[in-house]
């Protein structure tokens, strides 16, 4: 709309022409009104006039008749805008009444055809009932009967039935029409043309009417089947059914035709496998599966996957020929170097295929469990165990042990493929495989391996393998101690008896096993190594053994451990956890015989032997067989740690095999225990009969010098016979003690020993009689004694005691007053022999009598005063 001054354009007007606008220069998006001002601005001069040097004053009249036309528009414009909105607002509530309307006739439409349909249910659920037109009332006034509505389900079961018999009998005419086709001209034209329509439904029918012809043909004709029949044939009846005789074979024809047709069905499932075509894969297993059971397509699938065709082309590929790998399966020493490389390849391959395979036998058969269990039990029963054969028949021939370790790799191997396969689910990935599937793969991985663990073959093979390596361990050990001299007599020597036997038994156990022909070079040459041996030829009386290889070694006992521990890992893990508490049982008496009694004790027998022979020896004692006593309770210490952290723990869950286990280890540990003891007590008297010798070669004038040897007496500190025996058992004795035991066993010993001398010497110093210069001996060589037994691990009371040795010297040297006083501190009462913590009566008075000045005045009052 315009909204400029009026007037006529051809007259100038009486003020100047304002700016022209219309409704789009206010509309559009690109209105600004401080623009929109500034034009306003600049058009309010006349454009001649804006450069010019003066201005003249604004005329804003212009500007005012536009802004007031522009006015009187607007409310133009406002009462139009009014006006539309009015009528707008009468046309919506117009409508909104009409539909309010519309929704009141619908609803009581509604009302209407629900009210006619309960009518007519109850119509049809009782008849006899009748009802008003409107459907609001009902003439009897019952609720609805469900009896009359079954007559509209039993009408429809009728028809259904009816329909049923109509193809029942559609199918039986057709069965009569294909019989006679079989009968009369040996073809079956009408199956056949149904074939080559094609498609899953007719492949069914084909298959379903081939089976029921094979048993009319049976039925009707059993000579064709070899059958006898009962009776003659008579007026054309046999077997109760009229008609003569087919002029075919039938059974020929229907076996002809069946095996086409599964031939044809088989060929097309083949061409759908290759094509990856698992719809029609599906129809042809479905068929299959009515027509036979499936067996056949399940038998083409498995037998022709490529999978088996190309291990069948590498069967006969030799195992692994790598040496250094079967030296290390058969070096008990050596980590087991794991699943032998073509297994593991067979297995990795394997996992690849069933994973692949279970895709395609989900999608291309109905019946996928049965296929895949199928194929699982090829898969082991084939490849698997035709490989694992080969591979432990490859590892029998070269040594127990590594047929052991080769057994539990594999097992382990395969073991963890079956919980691969579980985890993924096969057929049900990504869920966890079905309880049937999961259970077929377990039993297949317990058929695997149970010709090798059933019964107690396993555990045998195990303490064998174990007895042959101890055996070869300790060959040079027992060789050394069956040739020692024995104890010729003693009752320690009866007694170990039964350990010689045992001994005796593992020596020729070995040198029978190195005989045997079975062993394999590799075995042979693995027990020589671990014997010690060079040539195995050498006879075993011209073997050479030293003293060296007669001790115990805690390194041996260590590989004993370590050997036995691998054992018992791999029984766990091929065993059945019922049987477990029973071969842990065959392990610790494998252990307690072979550490325990050949070893630990053989070696106890051997220092018991070397103390009982020396205690009436006329020479110095040798104690060099005391060290070994320390090895010995060091072993015993690793061997009864491991039985009890180990395997005892292991048979927690049988009771009695756990407790006849705890029985017979500690029956073993006392038996070494007593043994160290009787060795440690030989030890013992064997030291105190050579100080005994030595104690009675002291002199009768050692402490009763003459004047004339008092000067050699000055520069001597101790008699030879004190000097002897401190030297013997500070340097033999308590020194070779010190390396066989320790702690509180070594500080009991030294106790013992102290006390066994302490009383020697008591006994020792009441022989010889003691003067002035002789007491200073007296006191020299106590000092010495008591020094060296110090020196010992000893008890506070048995330390006491020894120091009750000073105080006798003293008697030897103070005068008669200093006796008096000490007289006043002795005990009274008790026995005499000097292993009180004070000195006896008796004990003082025999000491003081043999003092050379003991007939003086001053000492006979002192000992008429006690």
């Amino acid at each position: 709309m315009a909204m400029e001054r009026g007037g006529s354009s051809s007259t100038r007007a009486l003020f100047p022409k304002g700016p022209s606008f219309t409704l789009d220069d206010f509309s559009s998006k690109d209105f600004i009104v401080r623009d929109f001002v500034d034009s306003l601005a600049e058009t309010a001069v006349p454009a001649n006039r804006r450069s010019g040097p003066s201005h003249n004053a604004f005329d804003p009249k212009p500007l005012i008749r536009t802004f007031e036309n522009a006015l009187s528009q607007l409310g133009t414009l406002s009462e139009e805008l009014q006006e539309k909105e009015s009528e707008l607002l009468s046309q919506v509530r117009r409508a909104e009444i009409q539909h309010d309307q519309t929704l009141d006739t619908l609803g009581r439409k509604l009302d209407e055809s629900m009210a006619q349909f309960e009518a007519l249910d109850l119509t049809l659920n009782n008849p006899n009932t009748s009802y008003n037109t409107s459907g609001s009332n009902y003439s009897n006034g019952n609720s609805r009967s469900d009896g009359g509505g079954n007559v509209a389900v039993q009408i429809g079961e009728k028809l259904e039935e009816l329909d049923r018999k109509r193809r029942k009998a559609q199918d039986a005419n057709f069965l009569i029409q294909c019989w006679v086709e079989v009968t009369e001209s040996g073809q079956l034209t009408s199956l056949e043309e149904i074939q080559r329509q094609g498609g899953a439904e007719n492949k069914v029918r084909c298959a379903v009417i081939a089976r029921q012809l094979m048993r009319i043909s049976q039925r009707l004709d059993p000579g064709s089947w070899g059958q006898q029949t009962n009776g003659s044939r008579a007026n054309g009846i046999t077997n109760g059914v009229t008609g003569a005789s087919p002029k075919h074979n039938t059974r020929e024809v229907l076996e002809k035709f069946s095996e086409l047709l599964e031939q044809d069905l088989l060929k097309q499932f083949n061409n759908s496998y290759r094509r990856q075509n698992f719809d029609d894969m599906m129809e042809c297993a479905k068929v299959l599966h009515d027509f036979n059971g499936g067996a056949s397509v399940i038998a083409t699938y498995v037998n022709q996957h490529q999978f088996f065709i190309d291990r069948d082309q590498l069967i006969t590929d030799e195992v692994t020929t790598d040496g250094e790998m079967w030296d290390q399966l058969a070096d008990p020493d050596s980590d087991p170097p794991g699943v032998e490389p073509s297994l593991q390849s067979l297995i990795d391959e394997v996992k690849i295929v069933m994973q692949e395979e279970s895709f395609i036998i989900k999608r291309a058969f109905p019946y996928h469990e049965t296929v895949l269990i199928k194929f699982i039990q090829r898969v082991f029963q084939q490849s698997i165990q035709q490989r694992l054969e080969m591979l432990l028949d490859k590892a029998t021939t070269i040594s127990s042990l590594a047929f052991l370790r080769s057994l539990h790799a594999s097992r382990s191997y395969i073991s963890a493929l079956i919980e691969d396969l579980k985890t993924h689910g096969l057929t049900e990935h990504p869920e966890p495989c079905s309880a049937q599937i999961a259970q077929t793969l377990d039993h297949q991985l317990e058929e695997l391996f149970v010709p090798y663990l059933v019964g107690n073959s396993y555990i045998d093979r195990e303490r064998k393998s174990l007895e042959e390596m101890y055996n070869s361990l300790l060959f040079k050990f027992t060789l050394y101690h069956s040739r020692r001299k024995k104890a010729p007599t003693g009752f320690m020597a009866a007694i170990a008896q039964q350990g010689t036997q045992i001994l005796a038994t593992a020596k020729d156990a070995y040198m029978e096993r190195l005989d045997s022909s079975d062993l394999t070079p590799t075995q042979k040459a693995m027990m020589l190594r671990v014997a010690g041996l060079q040539d195995n030829n050498n006879n075993k009386n011209e073997i050479e053994v030293s003293e060296e290889h007669g001790v115990l070694s805690i390194a041996n006992a260590k590989r004993m451990i370590i050997w036995l521990a691998e054992s018992v890992r791999r029984t766990l893990e091929m065993g059945s956890a019922s049987d477990t508490p029973k071969d842990v049982n065959v392990l610790l008496n494998l252990l307690l015989t072979s550490m325990g009694r050949v070893y630990v004790e053989t070696a106890l027998d051997a220092a018991l032997d070397a103390a009982s022979s020396q205690e009436n020896v006329k020479t110095e004692p040798d104690l060099s067989y005391l060290p070994l006593i320390r090895p010995a309770v060091t072993i015993t210490n690793i061997m009864s740690r491991f039985i009890t952290t180990v395997l005892i723990r292991l048979a927690e869950s049988n009771t009695t095999v756990r407790r006849n286990m705890e029985a017979q280890t500690r029956a073993t540990i006392e038996a070494t225990e007593k043994k160290t003891n009787a060795v440690m007590k030989s030890t013992m008297d064997v030291a105190i009969n050579w100080v005994a010798k030595l104690l009675a070669q002291q002199k009768k004038l050692d402490f009763r010098p003459r004047d004339n040897d008092l000067e050699g007496l000055v520069d001597s500190l101790q008699t030879p016979t004190c000097q002897a025996i401190c030297t013997f058992l500070s340097s033999k004795v308590a020194a070779q003690a010190a390396h066989a035991i320790d702690g509180h066993n070594l500080e009991m010993f030294s106790s013992e020993l102290a006390l066994a001398v302490h009383r020697l010497l008591f006994e020792h110093l009441k022989k010889f009689p003691v003067n002035a210069t002789g007491g200073l001996m007296v006191t020299k060589d106590i000092a010495k004694y008591v020094s060296s037994m110090k020196e010992w691990p000893l008890s506070k009371d048995v330390e006491q005691i020894v120091e009750l040795l000073t105080e006798v010297g003293y008697l030897f040297i103070i005068g008669p007053e200093a006796l008096r006083e000490r007289s006043r501190n002795l005990a009274s009462g008790g026995t005499t022999g000097g292993v009180g913590k004070k000195l006896q009566k008796a004990d003082f008075k025999a000491f003081v009598q043999r003092r050379e000045d003991a007939s003086t005045v001053g000492v006979q009052s002192v000992l008429a005063g006690l």
